[in-house]
């Protein structure tokens, strides 16, 4: 399915570009930048936000990537994963 008519990024290629690590794309913008384009009218951004949220959220299930003690202050899971109290704050 398209979600960015401007570019025409389908949900495929954006799940395609998060893979599991800390160069891994968190947001939108770092998900454009990682597909070599960039927003245009920004309608597709809650869009492409909610599929890396369901794809962290698949890849916390799985255990794909579990953070130790050591590396989570630093982990981009941790930085940027948003759980759903924070979001109805």
């Amino acid at each position: 399915m398209i979600v960015c008519s401007c570019n025409v990024l389908s949900d495929g290629a954006v799940r395609g570009c998060l893979d599991p690590g800390p160069g891994c794309p968190r947001t939108p913008a770092q998900v454009y930048a990682c597909l070599g384009c960039s927003p245009k009218c920004g309608r597709c951004a809650r869009t492409i936000r909610s599929i890396v949220q369901k794809a962290l959220a698949d890849a916390a299930m799985l255990d794909a990537h579990a953070c130790s003690a050591s590396c989570a202050s630093a982990c981009s899971l941790k930085q940027f994963q948003t759980t759903d109290e924070e979001l109805a704050a």
